[in-house]
């Protein structure tokens, strides 16, 4: 009998997502170790990945554990798309898959990143390193606009159906508004292919499944939208909460040892 994946996250950011959104999609049994934003970096998390980034997997199944979103999918879809629900058999398309794949670990996920710490967590506003990271944010649009515009339907970016190179674009693009700091009903303007391939997503049930999921733990562990504490007025403030906690508990631990 298959084991469950552990799957270790972070809910607010978007890259644990796109491993989840796969993992629902096949079907696999997992569980989730969800850790707060100052719990990334420390044991036991860096045990798993030295990197101290999530997602990482662990598969009693294998017996592997990996990091990097990137070599996570390829190894699900390799492990367990047997029947190529998301992927395909032939090797032109593998390679296809692959290739937008290494575009949204590289080209979308770093750009949306940046554009939202300079944006959202930069402890001090300048305006040109949020118009340029903005600006890349629309230049990604653009490109996948215009391949979806090229396409017939059902447009995809490799193929006539949805696999693992689509669904990796869908958290980070689920995000828009707050990016471009942009009204919901103007987020895709100029993108009507990008936003009809992102909604057909977002509407499969492992999608709205895996966003139940973020919102639990978001709110288990008292979050709000942007990852911080509720109430929490910006990063500085929260990393300075931070500091602090990690001192007391530093000092609880040389008590301990000083008198044991």
């Amino acid at each position: 009998m298959t084991k469950p994946v552990r799957v270790w996250v972070s809910p607010p950011g978007s890259n644990s997502w796109k491993v989840i959104f796969v993992i629902e999609e096949l079907g696999l049994l997992y569980e989730l170790v969800s850790l707060r934003f100052e719990n990334i970096k420390k044991k036991p998390f860096t045990d798993v990945n030295p990197n101290g980034r999530v997602p990482a997997i662990e598969d009693p199944n294998t017996d592997i554990t990996l990091w990097e979103t990137g070599a996570i999918i390829q190894y699900l879809i390799a492990q367990y798309d047997t029947e190529h629900k998301l992927s395909y058999a032939t090797l032109k398309e593998q390679n296809l898959c692959n290739q937008w794949l290494m575009f949204q670990v590289s080209g979308q996920g770093p750009y949306y990143g940046q554009c939202t710490w300079f944006t959202y967590l930069h402890k001090e506003k300048i305006p040109s390193a949020i118009e340029r990271y903005s600006n890349e944010v629309r230049r990604v649009l653009g490109v996948l606009e215009g391949v979806l515009a090229a396409k017939s339907e059902p447009r995809w970016l490799v193929g006539d159906r949805m696999t693992f190179a689509d669904m990796a674009f869908v958290p980070w693009n689920n995000r828009l508004e707050l990016l471009l700091s942009v009204p919901e009903e103007k987020k895709w303007e100029g993108f009507p292919h990008v936003r009809a391939w992102h909604e057909s997503m977002t509407s499969r049930p492992s999608w709205i499944k895996s966003m139940e999921a973020r919102a639990r733990l978001m709110d288990e562990q008292g979050l709000d939208w942007n990852g911080m504490p509720k109430g929490t007025k910006n990063f500085s403030d929260y990393q300075e909460s931070i500091a602090a906690a990690d001192k007391t508990e530093e000092t609880a631990q040389s008590s301990e040892v000083k008198d044991p």
